[in-house]
Formats: C-alpha cells, structure tokens, sequence
C-alpha cells in the first residue's frame, strides 16, 4: 500500500476543524516485519535523495513537526531520517525561550538555525509555539516584554499569522521549501503513552506534572492549532495533518511526504566538463 500525502495535506484558506480529522487510518503495512522493510526502504531512497540534494546545492528544504505531548515528534525524526547523512542535515529542538532569545522578536532565535542551501534543517517545534501554546496561556505572551499597547489578543495572533505567512513567503523566494507536519494524537493515545512512560524507568523522566497540566487544556489546544493551521497553509509551506495513533504509520506517511517533496524540486548533480574530465584524468595517474 502506497501513502497519499495529498490526503493528509491542508489546502491554502482551507478551514481545519481537529474533531473532523482522523487521528487513525489504515495501515500501510501488514505487520511489524513489512514495516521495517518498508521504512528501510524508504529511508534509502531519501539518503540517495538528500545526498543529490546536498551536491546540487540549489535548495534548502526546512521540516517542521509539531504535536501534543507525546505525539510522536522524536521517534518520527529519529526513524525517518535514520538513513540520512548528518553532514548534509541539521536538527533543533525549541522549548521554553531564554531570556537572550525572549530580548527579541518570537521570530528571531528559529530564524539563526534555518538550513542553508544543500541542508535538511529539522525543527522539533518551531516559531508555531509562539501562536499556540502563548495563545493557550496569554499570561506568556504577557512575560515576553512587549510593549503593552503591542499586546492585544483580539488581534497579535493575526498579526503572528501574517508575520509567518510572510517568512514562509521570503524564505520560498529564496530557495527553502518548507514542509510543516502536525501529528495528530487522540486524547486516549496520549494517556496510553503517558502511562507507558510511567510504567517505564529508562522513560520516567520524559513525563512531569506539566504534561498532566496541558492535557487539561486539551480542547482549547484543538481549536488553537485549528486556527493556526488554517491560517497558516499555504502552496508552498503547506502542513500536513498525520495519523499519529500509530506510530509506524504516521511514520510512513511522513517518510513519503518528505520523498515527494524532494523529488519535486529541481535537482541535478554538477555537471562535469571537458575540461574537468581532463582534470581527472591527470589524477589517475598520480595515483
């Protein structure tokens, strides 16, 4: 069975409603042993895919994942790019801001680790947790240091949109495609994989008082990143609402979505000329 990340995609001014989007579909694998073979698979294609990436050195490609707790975002980076060359790829991780970082605007500490020309850059979270979880908790965006005549909620969170919205646009103009992915995780398999990190030593520390806190929020949190992704898709940054109930196949999913989304720039590696081939062969035999 073949992914349809079209299926999965947000079109440009769609309207996401959560509650209409499937957190399960069926599986794209028929067990454990045709999964790994179908990510082993997949996982060589992107490595041949990243490397004519790398040496044509043309575009950049940024991938965003954000989620709820436990939604899978680090076993997803972990296990699709598993085969790709660390030289030619480049993972942050964003949490709660520094002071340094909170000294400037929400778009600045992400905007110092976007990928150069060649590169994967990776965001595990991303500039998006400053329309989503602020949104959540206003009393953050209150500690953030804006002016007070800056800060009012019936209108910042658009303006944030419009202020993605226009990065996503000049970073496109300069040669980044950018793929945002949302795992999408029922409330019932957060608390699955909660208690799975509870019953789990080498797991205990993933799992605080904070992530019980958040789930009673859940709701809001729905309809926030609704908005938020319905602001926020766009042809050429678009999101992608994946399955992550399963974890293998949200994995799949998004494995074929980031094959589909290289393959679909123009790539070629350097050509070589007469004279390089001449070059060459003046090496040969010096060796």
């Amino acid at each position: 069975m073949a992914a349809e990340p079209a299926q999965f995609r947000v079109e440009a001014a769609g309207h996401v409603d959560l509650a209409e989007r499937p957190t399960a579909v069926r599986p794209l694998y028929t067990s454990t042993k045709d999964y790994k073979k179908q990510l082993k698979k997949r996982t060589k294609r992107l490595s041949a895919l990243q490397r004519l990436h790398y040496a044509s050195d043309h575009w950049s490609l940024l991938v965003i994942f954000q989620g709820m707790d436990a939604a899978g975002k680090d076993g997803a980076i972990r296990h699709v790019m598993s085969g790709v060359n660390p030289q030619g790829c480049q993972v942050f991780s964003f949490k709660q801001p520094t002071d340094q970082e909170l000294g400037h605007d929400f778009l600045w500490r992400t905007s110092r680790c976007l990928p150069e020309r060649g590169r994967i850059g990776i965001f595990n979270r991303s500039y998006y947790e400053d329309v989503l979880i602020a949104r959540v908790h206003p009393e953050i965006l209150h500690g953030h240091g804006l002016p007070d005549e800056l800060i009012d909620e019936q209108t910042i969170w658009e303006q944030r949109y419009d202020s993605i919205a226009d990065l996503e646009k000049h970073l496109h103009r300069n040669g980044t495609q950018i793929v945002k992915i949302f795992l999408h995780l029922s409330k019932d398999e957060q608390a699955k994989r909660f208690r799975a990190r509870i019953d789990a030593p080498d797991k205990n520390w993933k799992f605080s008082l904070a992530d019980i806190h958040e789930r009673s929020f859940w709701d809001t949190y729905m309809n926030v990143y609704g908005d938020c992704l319905s602001a926020t898709s766009s042809e050429h940054a678009p999101w992608y609402i994946v399955p992550a109930d399963d974890k293998h196949n949200a994995r799949l999913i998004i494995s074929q979505i980031m094959l589909d989304t290289l393959a679909s720039l123009k790539m070629a590696y350097p050509q070589t000329t007469d004279e390089r081939h001449q070059e060459l062969e003046s090496f040969r035999s010096q060796l």
